[in-house]
């Protein structure tokens, strides 16, 4: 099974499949403190980094969605990371059992609507190849990515725990209409 990790261009950013090359940035990126501080708070080692790293290539082979990298076009350099992907969080039926978006940022490249940018662009990506029902999980104390989760159309669907921390669960049943 081979499938092609489409490349997406915005203004700013370019969405693009991680590639061995990526691995030193990818580690950069999750073990930063700041990085992962919404995201059950301990950074990943080199070797739960490859592993990351290994699961988001064989996501797009075995589902034909994945994360992207998200590369600035200015700098050529990996910021974060973005896309969809299954994961059973046993968190319930309305939930685990649905694609799950996801989005990561280095400190740099927030606050200046890059985020948005990047998660957007993924977000039309997979309403044109595979519409349909989207989940996403933001821890409550990060209101940039809570805010963002609603900017792109999701609705709570409950606070829950998850792995000891107070998370928000969300719902996105397409995509939003836009007046």
């Amino acid at each position: 099974m081979n499938r092609n990790i489409p490349m997406i261009n915005t203004a700013r950013v370019t969405l693009s499949g991680m590639r061995p090359e990526d691995f030193e940035r990818f580690v950069e990126i999750w073990t930063d403190p700041d990085v992962v501080r919404f995201i059950g708070g301990e950074a990943k080692t080199r070797g739960e980094a490859w592993d990351a790293f290994l699961r988001n290539a064989g996501h797009w082979q075995m589902t034909g969605f994945g994360q992207w990298a998200i590369v600035l076009q200015s700098t050529r350099k990996m910021v974060g990371q973005a896309g969809f992907f299954f994961k059973d969080r046993a968190l319930g039926e309305d939930f685990d059992v649905f694609p799950e978006a996801g989005w990561v940022l280095l400190p740099e490249a927030q606050g200046q609507g890059i985020g948005y940018e990047a998660v957007q662009a993924a977000h039309d990506w997979f309403d044109r190849v595979i519409p349909g029902v989207l989940v996403a999980m933001v821890d409550t104390r990060n209101q940039p990515s809570v805010k963002l989760a609603r900017k792109l159309g999701y609705t709570s669907l409950r606070t829950a725990e998850f792995l000891g921390t107070e998370v928000e669960l969300f719902r996105r049943n397409g995509p939003p209409s836009r007046s």
